[in-house]
């Protein structure tokens, strides 16, 4: 698999891997999603990357797979590997024959907790082109999907990736900053979020508090609750309950003009 590196050969996690971009790229597809797989932010779960681009390849969408930074080494960094994949792929959207404003991101788990701050904390950089120009790219995705994902760094969120993602002795103002419904503006990008109720691992709250954030900033978003399936499944090809996410979340894409 091709990687596409989006830093600098000196940015790298505890394992020596540098953050990159792994392309599934469709023929005349103008719309791409970027994939950011779970684990806690202490490992990256395959079965919720390659196997989920693959999926928006057959609905005619291009995507791209973030092996993102992990952590401790780098606590709090795999935030600017989100920003920089959303960049890179805006900046190079006419390479890879796409509208830069349908550029959007889908994650798992702790990936949708980085895709939910993705989402919610974005910003301009300046970036320099093949050809030398230089141009004010955004880091804003134009909509994400979050799936059974850590939202808050608050009561109901996953100590795990706390820990990983802050470490042990994080203050109150850090813990805050990191809890993606707190960062929710009327800018946030609209969001197609699905969930279990019997999650053990990721409380439902997650999802809920985050729905209710959008809601009170009046953007759009979609939600699913299934009554159970636990957590990890990815995409739960076949589940009696949860399995219908993928179609809906694929109509909900192409309403979207993807």
């Amino acid at each position: 698999m091709e990687r596409i590196w989006i830093a600098d050969e000196q940015i790298v996690d505890e394992t020596g891997t540098r953050p990159y971009l792994e392309p599934y790229l469709v023929p005349d597809a103008t719309s791409a999603v970027i994939v950011l797989p779970g684990g806690g932010y202490e490992f990256r779960a395959d079965h919720e990357g390659g196997p989920v681009a693959q999926w928006l390849n057959e609905q005619g969408i291009s995507a791209f797979v973030l092996q993102y930074r992990l952590t401790p080494k780098h606590r709090g960094t795999p935030l600017e590997d989100g920003q920089a994949a959303i960049r890179y792929v805006r900046a190079h959207a006419s390479q890879y024959g796409l509208r830069p404003d349908r550029i959007g991101i889908l994650g798992f788990s702790a990936g949708g907790h980085l895709t939910a701050m993705t989402g919610t904390v974005f910003s301009e950089q300046e970036i320099t082109l093949s050809d030398g120009r230089v141009e004010s790219v955004s880091s804003r995705p134009d909509l994400m999907v979050l799936c059974y994902p850590v939202i808050t760094m608050e009561g109901y969120g996953h100590e795990g990736s706390k820990n990983a993602l802050l470490g042990t002795d994080a203050s109150a103002e850090r813990i805050a900053a990191h809890s993606a419904e707190r960062q929710v503006t009327t800018h946030t990008p609209p969001a197609f979020i699905w969930h279990t109720a019997d999650d053990e691992a990721v409380p439902v709250q997650n999802s809920l508090r985050m729905a209710l954030a959008l809601e009170q900033h009046g953007v759009p978003f979609e939600l699913h609750v299934y009554d159970h399936g636990g957590h990890g499944a990815g995409l739960a090809t076949g589940h009696p309950s949860m399995g219908s996410w993928t179609e809906r979340c694929a109509d909900w894409l192409h309403r979207q003009g993807w």
